[in-house]
């Protein structure tokens, strides 16, 4: 049962985000300012948040300061701006040039150039050289260029664009690619400036379709229903959550999706702060497939698009199990138009499988604790792919984060007798091409405080000597990185890092502390020349260890749309800045490494990649000792014990 979704529009914090009243008021602002282009798009509008201290020294009843942060493009010129505009004081309070860089492509600017390309007659001529007439049954999706733009047409705000056909309503469009067919079109003139056609390759007879009326449905599926009697656990205020022992403040911005502000713990020696913010900030899509235009796709889809824009209204679909709450987002079309998305974000309660158990064989006794978590997720379409976003929190202190990726694979066509060499075959004729996802989140730490150090903990082998004479001991080793650097995950020395207060100390003495432990994941496996490792070079290491910089938010730069890699995290860590003892920042890189398989076809299963924050010496001992046994007859067989067989 989904409870009716409660809009939150009262700012009560100052990470609370934007209004659509305050949008409105900040567009007003903006579009009265003398500085504001005739033509002007608002690429990003959203809460400039305060800087750290002044959060940190808040206490609810102060006066709140509010302020907007804009990009706005200028198509006359092919100019960006970063704007602040004060809400408090009703100003445009600075104008920030910022030139020779392309800001993020708006979701406007993507619908304006497929009608172009869609009318452009070299376009109508390539296709129907391949059959098709009817332009609308024509699916154009714009992606952007990247440093792959051919020399002709440097210094251009450019996207590109591959293609399939949908000759039915019902029809999946990637099982008809328009193979060896892209236009590419200058944003700013929103003209087509060229066709690029390849050769005609004949259209797979595959529909690749997935709904239910065209399946045949298995009919031994019982229904499954999670129910809370007595409501859920968590209490919501505005955009702060209570659930159990954890407080935690959410936000929501155009380009990174959900934030997870202001993480704590309350025990019995208060609120204890861990995580400050969290954001996912970046998503980068490199595909390896070298064929004729395809050798472009590698998406940058938060710097390129974002994914505020993208994400779904959960109204549609069973997206979320349980008792639900779900938060509306107010954002900004690019003519400055609020509008917002309804159940855009999901909060409820699962059950987690087993917390912790022991048998005791001489009392005959079992005590049994099933885990409970809080989800936080929401869930974003970028064209052909789903990802959905969780956010977890556990009852002995840990926090969990996964993605779940799902949606339709990207799809080629071959020609007839043609052996896909850089994909697999999915369908007659259809190939998926190999590519990778690298989801890049900014960890705010604040353990305990915010001077923390992290170690990289390496388990290795004693040496046989007279302390260990039967070669069977193995210790950690824990190192601090003193400096910002980049790190890898190494699975043979079982590596971890853990994240401490020096000065805070638990009851064994111990320093409090976090260790990020990692899931499954990889590294990139384009050449080092590749243009998609010169704009995001951070991906050759797993995690970077920086200082906290308020202006260091994404890692491959504010601008990676066509940018030429000089900003980042690896032209930051050249400072190398001190990392110990120190409030610091982690970035921690997810790879989900897709070789795909003819079961990804028509619709692909989840994959899930993830990680965990768990608690290092932060409790004294396990922190979820304290929570009840099960009630109800959910712990019992229905039908009374069964004897075995004979």
């Amino acid at each position: 049962m989904a409870p009716e979704v409660r809009a939150e529009r009262v700012t009560t914090h100052p990470l609370d985000s934007l209004t659509t009243a305050e949008l409105a008021r900040a567009v007003e602002l903006l579009r009265a300012d003398e500085r504001w282009p005739l033509r002007g798009r608002l690429v990003e509008l959203t809460l400039h948040e305060p800087e750290k201290a002044l959060v940190l020294a808040w206490s609810p009843g102060a006066p709140l300061v509010r302020e907007a942060y804009a990009i706005v493009h200028d198509p006359e010129t092919g100019a960006a701006a970063e704007v602040l505009v004060s809400l408090t004081d009703g100003r445009v309070s600075s104008w920030t040039p910022r030139p020779g860089v392309q800001a993020a492509i708006t979701p406007e600017e993507f619908l304006e150039c497929e009608r172009v390309v869609r009318a452009d007659e070299g376009f109508r001529a390539a296709l129907s050289r391949r059959g098709v007439e009817d332009t609308e049954r024509v699916v154009i999706e714009a992606w952007g260029i990247g440093g792959l733009a051919p020399e002709r047409h440097q210094g251009r705000r450019l996207a590109w664009t591959p293609c399939w056909v949908r000759p039915d309503d019902q029809d999946n469009p990637y099982a008809k690619p328009i193979e060896g067919l892209f236009a590419i079109v200058d944003l700013n003139e929103m003209t087509v400036l060229e066709i690029e056609d390849h050769g005609v390759v004949p259209f797979p007879t595959e529909q690749g379709r997935y709904f239910p009326e065209d399946l045949r449905l298995r009919d031994d599926v019982k229904p499954f229903e999670a129910v809370q009697p007595e409501g859920p656990s968590f209490v919501v205020d505005g955009w702060e959550i209570r659930w159990q022992k954890w407080r935690l403040r959410l936000g929501f911005t155009p380009r990174e999706g959900l934030i997870v502000h202001q993480v704590g713990y309350e025990d019995e020696s208060g609120l204890r702060p861990v995580l400050y913010r969290a954001s996912i900030a970046e998503l980068v899509v490199p595909y390896g497939d070298p064929g004729p235009g395809n050798y472009r796709k590698n998406a940058f889809d938060i710097g390129e698009y974002g994914l505020g824009p993208l994400t779904n209204s959960l109204a549609l679909g069973c997206d979320c199990l349980g008792e639900i709450y779900y938060f509306n987002v107010d954002l900004c079309d690019d003519l400055g138009r609020p509008y917002t998305i309804r159940n855009a974000i999901c909060l409820h309660e699962e059950d987690a499988g087993l917390l912790w158990k022991h048998y005791d064989a001489a009392t005959e006794r079992a005590e049994v604790r099933r885990s409970r978590r809080l989800v936080i997720s929401f869930i974003a379409t970028l064209a052909n792919y789903e990802y959905a976003f969780y956010w977890y929190l556990y009852q002995d202190g840990s926090i969990g984060f996964d993605v779940a990726l799902t949606g339709i694979v990207i799809t080629s066509a071959l020609a007839a007798g043609e052996t896909p060499t850089h994909g697999t075959l999915v369908a007659p004729g259809l190939s998926a091409p190999y590519h990778q996802h690298f989801f890049t989140l900014r960890l705010d730490l604040d353990v305990d405080g915010t001077r923390n150090s992290v170690y990289e903990v390496d388990t290795e082998t004693d040496a046989v000597d007279e302390r260990n004479p039967y070669g069977v001991a193995f210790s950690p080793v824990a190192r601090r990185i003193e400096r910002e650097s980049g790190r890898q995950i190494d699975q043979s020395k079982a590596r971890f890092w853990k994240v401490v207060n020096e000065e805070a100390r638990n009851g064994l003495g111990g320093a409090t502390g976090y260790r990020l432990v990692p899931g499954p994941n990889v590294l990139p496996f384009a050449a080092g020349s590749a243009d998609v490792l010169r704009r995001a070079g951070y991906l050759r290491n797993h995690l970077w260890v920086t200082p906290y910089a308020r202006a260091e938010r994404f890692p491959a730069g504010d601008y990676p749309n066509q940018s030429d890699g000089s900003e980042g995290l690896p032209a930051w860590t050249q400072a190398a800045r001190r990392t110990a003892d120190a409030d610091i920042v982690l970035w921690y890189t997810l790879g989900s490494h897709h070789i795909t398989r003819p079961e990804d076809w028509p619709v692909m299963p989840v994959e899930r990649i993830g990680f965990m924050l768990k608690p290092d010496g932060f409790f004294d001992r396990s922190a979820a000792l304290d929570v009840p046994p099960t009630k109800g007859h959910h712990c019992h067989a229905p039908h009374g014990d069964h004897e075995p067989s004979a």
